[in-house]
């Protein structure tokens, strides 16, 4: 049986933290793209991330972020793993000397295998849906655009919540999906039954497979 991996991203209370680490999520997600209503501070975070117990990821969001703003966020939060959803070219992302998930816009036309080749060092491709803007918006994207033969560890996102991830898991086979909104009763507030759903379903899901 396979575990796919969640992580729930956009936290900012602390109550949300322990309801998500209580439930069984695998990484937390802060997110520091300042226009976005889930941002935290890198000294929010840092207050937040002290709940997080070992063997729970730490992930920062970043977007088209200035090299200084996420070095000093390195310098400030325990991030496992750095996620960039903005323009960012393989060079950019590799400097800062983390393990790094890099962000696809899915849409038609977008070729998910060259995008993934130019990003030989990321651990990961989170595939998110194509919207105005950055991040996915809670939409849930196409995954037939997804093509087999696509390398390399991915994590799906976009508009998954409960009542539909498992269809996703069965689907895609992804090695772990990333769900924000989807958990939310208010943009940045989470719901925790909803989190707790949510990992339920996934592990039903996993159990099927």
């Amino acid at each position: 049986m396979m575990k796919t991996r969640i992580k729930i991203c956009g936290l900012t209370r602390e109550e949300d933290v322990d309801a998500a680490v209580a439930a069984g999520a695998d990484a937390i997600g802060f997110v520091f793209y300042p226009p976005s209503p889930r941002y935290v501070t890198p000294e929010r975070a840092a207050e937040l991330a002290r709940r997080i117990p070992p063997f729970v990821d730490v992930v920062g969001l970043f977007v088209n972020a200035d090299p200084a703003t996420v070095l000093a966020t390195c310098a400030s939060v325990p991030l496992n793993l750095l996620q960039f959803h903005g323009d960012e070219d393989a060079a950019y992302c590799s400097q800062f000397s983390r393990p790094y998930l890099r962000a696809a816009r899915v849409r038609p036309g977008l070729d998910l295998v060259e995008f993934a080749g130019s990003f030989p060092e990321a651990r990961g491709l989170l595939l998110d849906a194509f919207v105005e803007g950055y991040g996915g918006g809670g939409h849930v994207f196409d995954w037939t655009l997804i093509p087999p033969a696509l390398p390399g560890h991915l994590i799906l996102s976009g508009g998954l919540h409960a009542d539909n991830v498992a269809a996703a898991i069965e689907r895609v086979r992804p090695d772990a999906v990333d769900v924000s909104s989807g958990v939310e009763s208010g943009k940045g507030i989470k719901d925790h039954a909803k989190i707790a759903a949510f990992v339920a379903a996934v592990r039903k899901a996993d159990d099927r497979l």
